[in-house]
């Protein structure tokens, strides 16, 4: 009983505070932007993740406080368990998330999009395959849509600016870098003439993250031969897959939408080296849900095609 408690205060504590990670939410449409339109809007939401949860559940922030007061840190188990939440947080940051995203249509079945999540640049595009490329103004036939997108994203710092983990990184001396491509397989079905007053969206994600991290802790010190000594740093690269769901939502009017989403990944996230020759297999299940408006405008060109 005791534990979950642990467990559920980490998790209140987690999504208490903002998460600088890369949005990996999908909230587009089958049907891209017309071509000359805009669309603009701001999201919400949450990543919830099961991994750095478990491994927040291992440390209190009282726990952190006594080894980041300590001018030399003895190497000891509550050192390990300090390393791999950094390490699980790196890899699936936990929090709310917010982020502004313009997109544009530069050609009939192509968009393209730049967001700005917390911290992190994010750029994408999607190419829409399926489906007419009108506006409710001149509609094209059909009401199903399908699309494909690609999104680019990296970071290298702001990953633990608003958790109490942040009080280790000077202790371990820890450092991560990340970089995320996010591919999603994008069906929608119309409601009204081209989404007129909205849609809904679901599909499969895939997501690939490549991350460099390291330790280089020069105030940590184990017992040699009746010396202290500072341990060994430990740099490692990493990347992992990432498997999951969407479904979203458009509801509203031409040119005023509120968008829910839900995305869903799975993820091994490999094994990881740490201090001392240790090593940490990490997997679990990640849980995204958002909420956002948009708003279009620009004349936009779009055809009556098939």
């Amino acid at each position: 009983m005791r534990k979950c408690l642990y467990f559920y205060f980490a998790a209140v504590l987690a999504v208490a505070v903002t998460s600088c990670t890369a949005p990996r939410s999908v909230i587009h449409s089958g049907k891209v932007t017309p071509k000359g339109q805009f669309k603009a809007g701001f999201n919400m939401g949450g990543n919830i993740a099961t991994e750095p949860l478990s491994q927040l559940d291992d440390i209190t922030e009282a726990a952190v406080d006594a080894i980041a007061n300590d001018e030399e840190v003895e190497y000891s188990q509550q050192i390990d368990v300090a390393s791999r939440a950094l390490v699980a947080y790196a890899l699936d940051p936990v929090g709310t998330t917010f982020d502004f995203y313009l997109r544009y249509g530069v050609a009939e079945r192509l968009d393209v999009g730049y967001k700005y999540a917390t911290g992190v640049h994010v750029f994408d595009a999607m190419y829409q395959f399926m489906g007419p490329t009108g506006t409710p103004e001149n509609p094209g036939v059909g009401d199903w849509y399908g699309s494909v997108g690609l999104q680019y994203s990296g970071q290298s710092s702001g990953i633990f600016d608003k958790l109490y983990l942040d009080k280790l990184i000077p202790v371990l001396e820890f450092s991560a870098t990340r970089r995320d491509i996010v591919i999603p397989l994008v069906f929608s079905k119309s409601f009204g003439p081209e989404e007129e007053i909205g849609n809904i969206s679901f599909g499969p994600v895939y997501n690939h993250t490549f991350i460099k991290y390291g330790f280089d802790p020069s105030k940590i010190v184990k017992d040699a031969a009746g010396e202290k000594v500072p341990l060994e740093g430990v740099f490692a690269k990493k990347n992992f897959p990432s498997f999951g769901l969407f479904v979203n939502g458009k509801i509203g009017f031409k040119y005023v939408y509120i968008l829910p989403s839900l995305t869903m990944y799975y993820q091994d996230y490999g094994t990881y080296e740490f201090l001392e020759g240790k090593q940490s297999d990490f997997s679990g299940i990640t849980i995204i849900p958002s909420i956002g408006l948009q708003a279009n405008f620009g004349s936009g060109r779009g055809g009556r095609t098939r």
